[in-house]
């Protein structure tokens, strides 16, 4: 392994604990922030599912 590996390696284990650490600190927000995008991403598939379905009918 050489020395660009090892450091992608201890860099990707330090975000890793950090970005852990951050979640277990802000747990509510992440909570409020997935809740929110599970929201839009039901807003997004139904718009496209009402265009799919509009195209479907045109034809």
């Amino acid at each position: 392994m050489d020395k660009t590996g090892i450091a992608s390696l201890i860099a990707g284990i330090v975000l890793l604990i950090l970005g852990g650490y951050g979640v277990w600190v802000f747990l509510p927000d992440v909570i409020a922030f997935l809740k929110g995008v599970i929201g839009i991403l039901g807003i997004l598939i139904g718009i496209f599912l009402v265009i799919f379905g509009a195209i479907l009918i045109k034809d």
